[in-house]
């Protein structure tokens, strides 16, 4: 057993993968993994709900094919005001990039586990490979291992740090990398016009092109006997400015909060699931929500994601846009750099939404 613990420099208690306690616990999960009564999903949430006229209730879909177009803008907006959330379709990115990032990453997961832990990673920057988030001794676990990585800025990518095996891997970790770049900044642009801002506002707020942060996590979820009681990644807001997500191609599993309801995505093929962040909620000054979503899991098939992470620069100052505050719309939010914000999430995990609100509450405070 000693191969599915890692031990590294900065955690509480040793780390073990839960690729090994998949393998090794049988029908029962440990205590650990185990959430909270009113944390788990239930089976009413397991399926795609139903909208009040009968129909499938699923987050918007946006064809991303004309990105400079009244329309798209109109789409955008209405879906980051709605649901936070919308998925891209004609978003420019190869399906058969998709496929080859997908295959190359689920083939380091099947790596031996020796192979994977050379990468085990430390809570300093959590870059590498692992399986908790947090450094809370003794708390509540999620069902699933990661693998995370650095882009932009390029001063701190460093190709020695991602995984050497499968042999495709870095290649197709790069030109992934770059193409979403590019996508992250065409959706920037549309988020600003819909702001009613300059197209190039936001992005110049990240620290302009070139400027900005990106990172990924890679995740994976093995088969778990329980579902019903744990979650592969409890119900929280990105930290960041904006998310790509690709889900996987076969296995459903990302639930979005929408009316006090957990509403399970049915993800179109080859689309990019994108989801406003905690930033572009104080950039925005609230018109755009970041809103929770959680992960669940399945007894049946282990599941694959790559979430690709969009951010303002991590020493840039962060605050409500000036365009955005007026004497009826004060500043909602303090100014913190993301560096400063992030710091809470990677000492404490993952908390819905209690940072953000923790930071509005205290601007109130000092404003009144």
């Amino acid at each position: 057993m000693s191969s599915c613990f890692n031990g590294g420099a900065g955690w509480p208690e040793p780390v073990v993968r839960v690729q090994a306690v998949s393998d090794t616990c049988g029908e029962t999960i440990p205590e650990r993994y185990v959430k909270l009564p009113l944390d788990r999903p239930s089976a009413t949430t397991l399926q795609p709900a139903v909208s009040h006229g009968g129909g499938s209730l699923n987050i918007p879909v946006v064809d991303m094919s004309m990105p400079d177009s009244d329309e798209t803008v109109r789409a955008v907006d209405a879906a980051c005001q709605e649901w936070g959330f919308f998925q891209a379709v004609n978003h420019g990115v190869s399906p058969e990039l998709l496929r080859r990032a997908r295959s190359s990453w689920r083939g380091f997961f099947r790596q031996p586990a020796e192979v994977r832990e050379r990468y085990a990673n430390s809570p300093a920057t959590y870059e590498g490979y692992g399986s908790r988030l947090g450094t809370t001794k003794g708390g509540h676990l999620d069902w699933g291992d990661y693998y995370f990585l650095h882009l932009l800025p390029p001063s701190i990518k460093s190709h020695d740090k991602w995984p050497s095996l499968p042999s495709t891997l870095r290649e197709a970790t790069e030109e992934y990398g770059e193409e979403v770049v590019k996508l992250c900044r065409r959706v920037s642009k549309v988020l600003s016009k819909g702001l009613g801002l300059d197209g190039g506002r936001l992005q110049a707020a990240f620290g302009g092109e070139g400027g900005e942060g990106a990172c990924m996590r890679v995740n994976f979820y093995p088969r778990c006997p329980q579902p019903e009681l744990t979650l592969g990644v409890a119900a929280h807001s990105d930290p960041g400015g904006m998310t790509m997500l690709l889900v996987d191609d076969h296995v459903r599993g990302l639930q979005v909060k929408k009316d006090g309801q957990w509403i399970t995505v049915d993800p179109v093929p080859d689309a990019f699931i994108v989801n406003v962040g905690d930033q572009i909620q104080v950039l925005s000054n609230a018109a755009y929500k970041s809103v929770e979503h959680r992960v669940t899991v399945s007894a049946a098939e282990e599941r694959l994601s790559l979430a690709f992470f969009y951010n303002p620069r991590s020493d840039v100052p962060v605050a409500p846009m000036a365009e955005l505050v007026a004497p009826g719309r004060p500043a909602l939010y303090p100014e913190m750099t993301f560096d400063e914000y992030r710091a809470h999430i990677r000492q404490r995990g993952l908390s819905g939404k209690a940072q953000l609100q923790s930071l509005q509450n205290a601007n109130s405070s000092v404003a009144s």
